[in-house]
Formats: structure tokens, C-alpha cells, sequence
């Protein structure tokens, strides 16, 4: 029988951005902080290298930025939550520099900030070039362990939720060492990251496997949007797993994208090129490699002899994989780098289920439609985190006992593996019917084995959903229904689409 405590406060599960920003606005409320990774480390936010985008510039606005937001969407942006998400950011990048994340600054003291693709300004605020993610955690870290209503408990994995007879989610069920504890408490928040190591190449932590939004599915939450997961387009191909990022502030530098012959392509595919959609960009680049003509990333003119202290954490992965891209063209793949997709919530971070909250890239509030725009996530993060954490130290809890649940069972490595080069195979780029059915035959085959992991429900419902919408939007590709239909955003429930039965 776990061991049960209660705690008298809100639950946090993940510290990145999204997470500790939600602890430390949910003051003064008592918050405990469950991770399994150690501090700024394990979570996207540290591995962010563009920035955060936000409407700080005279020649911009936040009306602007949503515009471009909604754009980006391919049709699926829930406006009111773009048009929020702009309004608020000038200051959510003003309190993470309060906070001492060093952001690049002009002579005047203003922001410093780059333009990325789909962006109509430069807008997204750098710390030296490709350092933002890092930096800023770095600051939000300090500030969450001087906060006397934060404890942090670190080498907590979340294996369940405690719910109540009504629903009603009540604490967490957390694998801290071999022992599986449950801790009640009045809200929880869940900012457990994406999806990225479902997928055998992937820019983000491995570790980072869906299993909040899957664990949250399991627990009856609604989830949204599952199949739209964007591929980022420039991993850097040295064989590395996880593949480092060439951020694209590299192309907004004005690097050019290239074939194995030297020859430029990207106005074959768009009109703007190298700064087109991420999405289409992605599917350029793996249209030529499936050609046999490679692609390559060529910095040489547009950063060349400033890689170094410019863009260090690119010119470090290059050079760590035997590529000096002063002198080289850097090999570039797509890779999963975000999930669009994840547990539905409000604007205050609320799902469908009573005392659950979700922030973050697990969580889905419709600000990013089909396709994410450059550097919102971490201002997404910061923003619904916030406001996630405002919400939930107002949660009066319930009187109800919570019912004791059984922990989701883990996947192993070796199944986790077969996993990853299915999902890649069969749910990446580009996907078709006969794919995402073998897909899913195999994780019924995975299912059949090792039970409801956590990480097989989020594959499934990833799957399930791209099946289902025969058509091509954002991230979300068919060869077999390349046509567009009018646009509909997906919710699911996992008894509705994917029953989970026990193996």
C-alpha cells in the first residue's frame, strides 16, 4: 500500500519554465515542486536556443504579433487566445528580466531582438544569440528556491493521479526512489513538456515522453489537437541522440539552405524561402534528403568567423560532431521538436477535470492552431504558467476522500525504442493512412506487453488523431489527403478514441 501525505497546498509536476513560473505566481500559497530530472536540466526551456517573442520593438504591437500568430495557425488559432497571449507578453519578458535573465540589449537599453520566420518584425528577444533558454531558466531557478512558499523535490517521477468519486483530481502518485508515494493536495499543476522522445529523432530531452498529457488522459481529461506535432527543420545530422538544434535565428542571420551540390531550393517550396513556415520548411527539407540530394545549412557568409560568440551552443554541437561551420555547411535534418497538441485547458490553465491544471507545451489552449509560430513556446510558457499558478492557489479543493489509483506501468527501454522508430516511420513528416494503421497496430502489439504506459496512451492518441483528419494543415501532413478542409479542432477523450484495457 504507498505511502499517502498530504500536502496543504498546490502539487507542480515539472520545472521548467512553465512550471516554476506557475509555483512562484501561485504564492502565497504553499507549492511543492515534483521533477524527476534535476533543476534546468531535462526540460525544453533550458534547451531553448531562439528566444522569446514578443511585441517590444516601436514599429510593433501586440496586435501585430497575434496577426502573425493566428497566421502561423494554418486555421486552427483560437484568436481570443493569441490576441491574450500578445497583450500579455511585452510584460511576461519584462518580469523574466526582473527576474535577471540577461536578455541582449540595444545602446539605448532596449530589448535586442531578431526576426524569425513567420514573423512579420523582429520581435524575439536573444540572450547571445543562442542562449535564451538556458539563461533564463538560470534566473527562474534562483528565484524559485529563494521563494519561501516553494519546495522542491527533485527524483519525483509522476506515475498517476489521485482522483476523488466525483472526478475530481486530488494529489499525484510520484515514484520517488523504488517507492511509489501519494501526495494529496488541493490543485495540481501539470507542466511535464511534450512529446519529443516518442520520436527516434528529436531536438528535445529524451526523456520528455508525453506521459502527463498521457497519464492525464488515463484520469478522463480531454486532450486536444494530439496530431499536430511540428518538426523543427534544421537538426543538426551528426548522429546524436537527441539532435542538437541550428536555431533559427541562424536563418533570420540570412543563412541559406543548400542541397549537397551547393545550390539553394527553398524558392522551389515558398516564396519567402529560408523564413517560410516551419512546416513547410520541414517538409522541403525532407522532400530533397528523400531525393538523395542531402541538405545542408550554410552560415558561411551570414555568420562565418562570429559563430563562436554569436551562436556558441550551435557552433559547439557542430564542432563536437566534427563540423566547423565557419568554414562548413552544416548537415540538417527535420527532427520533433514541439507538440501543438496536448491536455485542453482555458485560459487559466483549467482542463476538464475539476482540481487538474496544465501549462506549458503539454497543455493545449489553442494559441498555437496547427503549427506553431518561432519562439512563442517560451513566451507561452511564462504567460499560461502564470496565469495557471494564479488560478490554482484560488482552488478551494474538496472534502471528498481521493480513491487510491493504480500507477501507469513503465515502458521498457526496448519497447520504448521500437516505439520511437515507429512513431518517426509512421507519424513524422509526412504521414498516410497505411503508416499511422501500422502505427497503431504496433502500439496495440507494445500495449498487449507492457500494459498502459503512459507513453503508449500519448502515442496512440497522437496516431489515432492523425488517422482520423484526412487532410493536410500545419504540422500535420497526409500524401494520401494533401487537400485542405474547413477547419475543426480536435478533442478527444482516451474512452472515446483509444479504450486503454490492461495487459
Amino acid at each position: 500500500m504507498p505511502e499517502r501525505l498530504n500536502h496543504d497546498g498546490v502539487i507542480v509536476v515539472g520545472a521548467g519554465l512553465a512550471g516554476l513560473t506557475a509555483a512562484l505566481a501561485a504564492a502565497p500559497a504553499r507549492v511543492l515542486v515534483l521533477t524527476d530530472a534535476p533543476l534546468n536540466s531535462g526540460c525544453s526551456s533550458a534547451w531553448a536556443q531562439g528566444g522569446v517573442a514578443a511585441a517590444l520593438g516601436e514599429d510593433d504591437a501586440p496586435a501585430l504579433h497575434a496577426a502573425d500568430t493566428v497566421a502561423a495557425g494554418a486555421g486552427l488559432v483560437v484568436p481570443e487566445v493569441a490576441r491574450l497571449l500578445a497583450e500579455e507578453g511585452p510584460a511576461a519578458v519584462r518580469r523574466l528580466a526582473a527576474l535577471g535573465a540577461p536578455f541582449d540589449r540595444t545602446e539605448d537599453g532596449g530589448f535586442s531582438q531578431s526576426l524569425e520566420a513567420a514573423h512579420s518584425r523582429a520581435r524575439v528577444a536573444r540572450v547571445k544569440g543562442d542562449q535564451a533558454g538556458r539563461a533564463i531558466m538560470q534566473a527562474v531557478v534562483v528565484a524559485a528556491l529563494a521563494a519561501p512558499h516553494i519546495q522542491v523535490r527533485a527524483g519525483a517521477r509522476l506515475v498517476g493521479l489521485l482522483q476523488d468519486a466525483s472526478g475530481r483530481v486530488r494529489g499525484v502518485q510520484a515514484r520517488i526512489g523504488r517507492e511509489v508515494v501519494e501526495i494529496t493536495a488541493r490543485a495540481v499543476i501539470l507542466a511535464t513538456g511534450g512529446i519529443g522522445g516518442l520520436y527516434a529523432v528529436t531536438t528535445t530531452p529524451p526523456e520528455l515522453r508525453g506521459e502527463g498529457l498521457g497519464l492525464a488522459a488515463l484520469a478522463g481529461a480531454t486532450i486536444a489537437d494530439p496530431e499536430f506535432v511540428q518538426f523543427h527543420p534544421t537538426a543538426i545530422d551528426i548522429g546524436r541522440d537527441p539532435a542538437p538544434l541550428a536555431t533559427e535565428a541562424l536563418r533570420g542571420e540570412g543563412a541559406t539552405l543548400i542541397d549537397g551540390a551547393g545550390e539553394a531550393f527553398m524558392t522551389r517550396y515558398h516564396p519567402d524561402a529560408e523564413l517560410a513556415p516551419r512546416d513547410v520548411v520541414a517538409r522541403a527539407i525532407h522532400a530533397e534528403r528523400a531525393a538523395g540530394r542531402g541538405v545542408f545549412l550554410d552560415a558561411r557568409q551570414a555568420v562565418g568567423a562570429h559563430f563562436p560568440d554569436a551562436f556558441p551552443a550551435v557552433f559547439a554541437a557542430c564542432m563536437g560532431g566534427g563540423i566547423d561551420p565557419r568554414i562548413q555547411p552544416i548537415p540538417v535534418a527535420p527532427a520533433c521538436h514541439y507538440h501543438m497538441g496536448g491536455i485542453a485547458t482555458d485560459k487559466d490553465g483549467r482542463t476538464s477535470l475539476a482540481g487538474l491544471y496544465a501549462a506549458g507545451e503539454c497543455a493545449s489552449t489553442g494559441v498555437h492552431g496547427a503549427n506553431r509560430l518561432a519562439s512563442n513556446s517560451l513566451l507561452e510558457a511564462a504567460v499560461f504558467g502564470e496565469r495557471a499558478g494564479r488560478a490554482a492557489r484560488e482552488d478551494t479543493g474538496s472534502d471528498l476522500p481521493p480513491l487510491r489509483a493504480t500507477p501507469a506501468p513503465d515502458l521498457p527501454d526496448e519497447a520504448l525504442q521500437a516505439l520511437r522508430g515507429a512513431m518517426s516511420r509512421d507519424a513524422g513528416v509526412i504521414r498516410d493512412a497505411a503508416g499511422l494503421t501500422r502505427l497503431l497496430h504496433e502500439i496495440d502489439l507494445l500495449q498487449g506487453r507492457h500494459g498502459c504506459a503512459a507513453a503508449l496512451v500519448a502515442a496512440r492518441l497522437i496516431a489515432r488523431a492523425a488517422l482520423e483528419r484526412r487532410e493536410s494543415r500545419g504540422g500535420h501532413f497526409r500524401s494520401d489527403f494533401p487537400g485542405v478542409l474547413e477547419a475543426e479542432r480536435t478533442f478527444v477523450t482516451l474512452a472515446e478514441r483509444a479504450p486503454c484495457q490492461a495487459a
